[in-house]
């Protein structure tokens, strides 16, 4: 089994769920967002947004390749950054774009 940590907009919430439910059906432990800040409306303060970005590292940390939901092939500036960290450290990478979910 593969630990997964799927990376992407909070506004992808839809997609989010389609790859978790489909990538853990593959066989994979999927590791996903804590919450949508911008599907759900939810406001954050700036220190919870760090600490959002602290945690999400270490869920990347924690696997062995990251699932980026790049719909419409977007990708924004903390979703790059996502994708840098994982290759300096040596993660797989697959993108929903790429992907047979839909």
């Amino acid at each position: 089994m593969k630990v997964i940590t799927l990376c992407g907009s909070t506004k992808f919430k839809e997609q989010f769920e389609k790859a978790n439910a489909y990538l853990t059906l593959q066989g994979n432990i999927v590791i996903s967002l804590g919450f949508f800040e911008q599907s759900e409306g939810i406001e954050i303060t700036q220190e919870q947004a760090e600490l959002f970005e602290k945690i999400h590292y270490e869920k990347i940390n924690m696997s062995d390749e990251i699932f980026v939901i790049d719909v419409n092939g977007y990708i924004g500036n903390s979703t790059r950054k996502e994708i840098d960290y994982a290759k300096q450290h040596g993660k797989s990478i697959g993108f929903y774009s790429q992907s047979e979910i839909k």
